[in-house]
C-alpha cells in the first residue's frame, strides 16, 4: 500500500465519520430533531454533547484535508491542472477552521462574530468544493480511466448547487434539518467516491 492509498483511505473514512456524528448526535440528544435542526447545532456553543460532536467534526475535517494534500499526484493522470485539488485543499482547510474555532452560537443561532464566521466559512467551503468538482470534470473528462468519474463530478457539482440553494431558501423553515441533510449528501458521497477512485488507480 502506497502513500496515496493511505491518504485515499483517510478520504473515504471522513464522510463516514461525519455521517456517524449527526446520526449519533441526534440519537443521544433527546430534544434534537433531524427534520427541524441543522447539523451544526450538535456542536454549537452550549450543546449538551458539544465536545463529543466537535471531536467527530475535527476528525472528519482533518482526514479530508490530509486526503486532499495528496490528491493532485494521487489522481495519477500524468499531471493535469492543479486547480481542482487546490480548491479542495482550501475548502477543507476552511472546514477545519469551522471545526476547531467557529461553532454556532448557543441554540444554533447566528449572533456573534463567531457564529457569523461559521456561516461564512461553511458557505465558502461549499462553493469552493463545487468549483473543485467542476475543475476535476475539465481535467478528467478526456482521461480514459477517469472519464466516467468526470461525468459524475459534473453531476455532483450541479446537484450540490441546486440542493444547497433549496436548503438556503428554506433555512428558516421547520424542515431545514432534513433539507440540509439532502444538501450535504452529494458532497459526502463525492468525497468517498473520489477517494475510492484514487485508491483504485494507485
Amino acid at each position: 500500500m502506497n502513500i496515496f492509498q493511505i491518504l485515499a483511505i483517510c478520504g473515504m473514512v471522513s464522510p463516514i465519520v461525519y455521517t456517524a456524528m449527526w446520526i449519533l448526535g441526534g440519537k443521544i440528544q433527546s430534544d434534537y430533531s433531524h427534520i427541524r435542526d441543522d447539523i451544526s447545532s450538535l456542536f454549537a456553543v452550549g450543546a449538551p454533547n458539544k465536545r463529543l460532536m466537535q471531536s467527530f467534526i475535527i476528525v472528519s475535517s482533518v482526514l479530508l484535508f490530509l486526503f486532499y494534500l495528496g490528491l493532485h499526484e494521487g489522481i495519477n493522470d500524468e499531471g493535469g491542472s492543479i486547480v481542482g485539488p487546490v480548491l479542495f485543499i482550501i475548502s477543507s482547510f476552511l472546514g477545519m477552521l469551522v471545526a476547531f474555532f467557529f461553532p454556532l452560537d448557543e441554540g444554533g443561532e447566528i449572533v456573534t462574530y463567531r457564529g457569523k464566521m461559521h456561516l461564512i466559512l461553511v458557505m465558502a467551503s461549499g462553493i469552493l468544493t463545487i468549483g473543485g468538482m467542476v475543475a476535476l470534470w475539465f481535467r478528467l473528462k478526456d482521461v480514459a480511466q477517469w472519464n466516467v468519474f468526470a461525468i459524475y463530478s459534473l453531476i455532483s457539482a450541479l446537484s450540490s448547487l441546486i440542493l444547497i440553494i433549496i436548503a438556503g431558501i428554506f433555512i428558516k423553515s421547520k424542515y431545514r434539518g432534513l433539507l440540509e441533510r439532502f444538501g450535504v449528501t452529494p458532497y459526502q458521497l463525492y468525497y468517498f467516491v473520489l477517494a475510492l477512485m484514487v485508491f483504485l488507480n494507485n
